[in-house]
Order: C-alpha cells, then structure tokens, then sequence
C-alpha cells in the first residue's frame, strides 16, 4: 500500500506544474495540458471525490490506516465519513495513476497499464484487511472434432473466508467469491453474466460473482462528459440470464444510485464495511 501512496503524493505534486486550464461538467472537472505544443486531457476527474492537494491526501491516508485496522475488526459500526474516506483515498489514487498515464504515456498502453494497476490496488485492500484472495484461471474443457481443447477463463480475484484461497484451476469453492474488477463496465458487463452462467454450469453449483469497478463516465469530445451504463441492458441481464451477488463502484454513476438499480449498485465503501462478510459468511 505504501507505494501506491506514495506514487499518489508524486503525481499530487506533479500535475500543479503540467496542467494548463480545466473546465467542469455535471460535477467532474476536465483538465487539459500543453506539452511540447500538443494538447493532452487527462480523464474526467470526480470533484466530490479527488483529493487534489497532497498535505490533504496525507491527512486522509493516516485516517485510512486507522480505517483498515477497523475493517479488520469486522466492526459493523461506520460513520458515513469514513466510508467517505475509503471512497475518497482509493479513488485519488487511481485516478492519480490514470493522469500521469494519461499525460505520459500511449493512451493505449495507457489503459492497459491503469487497468492492471487498478486489480493490483483493489488486490491489496483485501490483502491489508485479512481477506485470502488470489487470481485464478479456470480450465473449462470442452470437445472438438480436434480434440479435446480447453477455455480459459480468466477470475480476476478470488475472495476466500478460508485461511487460504480453494479455488483452483479446475475447481471453484461455493464459499468463495468471484471478483471481475474493472476500470469500467463498458463493454465488460454482459460478460460477467455470462461467465457466471458459464462457471456455474461447468462446477454444478451456485457460485457468488461480483464486479468492482472505478467507474462508468469518459471525456466526450474537448469538454464534456458521457456515463457509459446502460443500465437497462443491466437489468435485462438480471432479470432473464442471471443476477449478479453485487456491483461496487469507486465512483458510481447517477443511474447506480437510483431505484431499482441501487438495489444491486453500491459504493466500494459499503462492500468492505458490511457486504463482503455477509457474501463470505453465507
């Protein structure tokens, strides 16, 4: 966790001297930056939720800490301020992640990279409050007039009540959670139905799968902003393939704070202060 705090006071520190101007849109602000003649954006950054100074961001991971020790407690008493920091502090720091990216590097190495980085942090969170976890990839055989060949599907995180991860290549605990965790769900939701469809027909018992996700809005052309949920494909899914256990996102869009779609779309936040032991424990 320490590297990732730091790399976060870093780029806090660096993006004063870089950016050039900003325009803000429905609650995100849109920055922009002039190097060597050529114009970057970085990625629309949520006001609410950046931490942009770096003394602040300290200030906040000291009370981070202290929050981790809590969340290892199972403590089932949390004030809607702490939540806010858990929000707050992990969001700053991918997102500070994804601006140096974006002012740095090859967008599409870019978001290779971010994304990457992103399991990593969400990895570590669980790692640092006592929660066994692993990524795995499930070897799904199947028959062709070659052979036998075998799918691969890809878990990328494994959430586990034992001591350690049971989960295997070619065996999923029903105890244990399958975790899809992704920058955004676009282009990334249907498949999670479908892998659970999928993992649940090829180990023939009900599995637990949730999604994690940073959140659902991109830059829409120089100066605005687009969410990217279809929340009514969302429902379809739910309503006629399969219903996911959970959807948790850094920062969720409007639509995931709305009835009935709050019913399955929480903030992280709610996940690792409640939800999680409940998902663990049943």
């Amino acid at each position: 966790m320490a590297e990732f705090e730091n790399i976060t006071v870093r780029v806090l520190e660096y993006l004063p001297n870089v950016l050039s101007e900003f325009k803000m849109k429905s609650g995100y602000n849109i920055h922009s930056s002039q190097i060597a003649g050529t114009t970057k954006y970085v990625r629309p950054i949520n006001q609410r939720l950046f931490i942009y100074s770096p003394e602040d961001f300290k200030s906040k991971i000291n009370d981070f800490r202290t929050i981790i020790e809590k969340l290892k407690t199972r403590n089932e008493d949390w004030a809607d301020y702490e939540k806010e920091i858990i929000d707050s502090v992990l969001y700053t720091i991918q997102q500070s992640i994804g601006a140096g990216f974006d002012l740095l590097a090859n967008p599409n190495s870019a978001r290779k990279h971010v994304g990457n980085r992103f399991e990593e942090l969400i990895k570590v969170i669980f790692t640092e409050i006592g929660i066994a976890n692993k990524r795995t990839v499930l070897q799904i055989p199947y028959k062709t007039d070659e052979g036998e060949k075998t799918y691969k599907c890809e878990n990328d995180l494994i959430l586990s009540p034992f001591e350690k991860v049971k989960s295997t290549g070619k065996h999923l605990d029903e105890h244990e959670i399958v975790v899809s965790v992704k920058t955004t769900s676009k282009d990334r939701m249907g498949k999670m139905f479908i892998d659970k469809i999928l993992l649940e027909r090829f180990v023939n018992h009900e599995q637990k799968v949730i999604g994690i996700f940073l959140n659902d809005v991109q830059r829409k052309e120089n100066d605005n902003i687009s969410f990217t949920l279809v929340s009514g494909l969302f429902m379809v899914y739910s309503n006629f393939l399969t219903e996911l256990e959970g959807i948790y996102y850094l920062d969720p869009p409007p639509n995931a704070l709305k009835m009935p779609y709050s019913n399955y779309m929480k903030p992280f936040s709610e996940l690792v202060t409640r939800d999680i032991w409940i998902l663990l424990s049943s």
